[in-house]
């Protein structure tokens, strides 16, 4: 098969190659998935460039995919031969990530896709759905709740704008530009403020007088003085990514005075409770149609890096690498 490749920490075009190498076998409880599109997320080029050891001698990068079950090992159903199916976790302390021609996972990490979803929509669920699913969930209910989400024109945020809305929350969001706000939309966003307006907060307020419920924050160092202005007492604040501008100082008596949780959430430390319903409320919503795809970049194999980097600069929109 051909696979993208690293073997030493770096730069992408100083590290990333794509070479041929043996088609691999699942193993008992694996199912190998012949990937049509592999999804990058911003984990997979930061554990690329992380001092963390790798788990091999050579690292398939990207974590999310889609494509059709072609074998299975030991204890899978023969009958998912064939099957389409949406991936997640695909490189979690493994070496066979999705960025290949194949891709063995345990069976629970492929995900039945339903017909009428394209392979595109699905390499771009696993990581920022299963994300915003913990973050929007992990404190409750959020059924007539109010919820704020930083930045809804991300991965994550678009994702947590559909299934907060799903869910039955009222859903704020911010965004920094109309083009922004434009996306935020196609997730069906109707109350959006730009964080960068000085009225930031007036707005929000405005929208949510007695304060919001729930923020899913991606910027914490950034939004935090907003964050404290627009939440309810015993509010929650979930955080999922950190910041080059490095760690927030946090004011504890600010948070303490109104009994406000500040959770964060690594989707890789996820409960297997947290796993499981996330991908039972993600198939449920893709099985009734009520998941929309982000705009996205497409890049070939032989550009892995032009991808991978393009993903470290921030593009607007889902970067997907076609793989077959």
């Amino acid at each position: 098969m051909r696979a993208a490749v690293y073997s030493d920490k770096g730069p992408a075009h100083e590290v990333l190659s794509v070479v041929e190498l043996p088609d691999p076998e699942p193993g008992p409880g694996e199912v190998r998935v012949r990937v049509s599109v592999s999804g990058v997320n911003p984990t997979d080029w930061k554990s690329r460039t992380s001092p963390a050891p790798m788990v091999g001698p050579v690292q398939i990068p990207n974590q999310d995919g889609a494509g059709v079950i072609d074998a299975v090992g030991d204890g899978v159903d023969p009958v998912r031969v064939g099957e389409r199916v949406w991936v997640f976790h695909a490189a979690r302390e493994r070496v066979s990530g999705t960025a290949a021609t194949y891709s063995v996972v345990p069976a629970d990490q492929a995900v039945s896709l339903p017909a009428d979803v394209s392979f595109d929509q699905g390499a771009g669920l696993g990581i920022p759905f299963v994300t915003a699913h913990g973050c929007l969930f992990s404190d409750g209910a959020i059924a007539g709740r109010t919820v704020l989400i930083a930045g809804g024109a991300g991965a994550v945020g678009h994702a947590a704008i559909q299934l907060a809305l799903r869910a039955g929350a009222t859903v704020i969001t911010t965004v920094s530009s109309e083009a922004k706000a434009d996306i935020a939309r196609t997730a069906g966003a109707v109350h959006i403020v730009n964080y960068r307006d000085a009225d930031a907060a007036e707005q929000i307020r405005a929208i949510a007088p007695n304060g919001v419920d729930r923020i899913v924050e991606l910027a914490l160092k950034t939004n935090l003085d907003l964050d404290l202005a627009v939440l309810a007492p015993h509010g929650v604040i979930v955080t999922y990514a950190t910041e080059v501008a490095g760690d927030p100082v946090i004011p504890v008596r600010s948070l303490m005075s109104p009994n406000i949780t500040l959770r964060f959430a690594l989707v890789y430390n996820f409960t297997d409770r947290q796993i499981s319903d996330a991908v039972a409320d993600i198939s449920d919503a893709l099985a009734q149609g009520q998941l929309v795809a982000m705009p996205d970049h497409h890049f070939t194999l032989d550009q892995i890096a032009d991808a991978h980097d393009a993903v470290e600069a921030n593009a607007v929109g889902k970067v997907l690498v076609d793989i077959g």
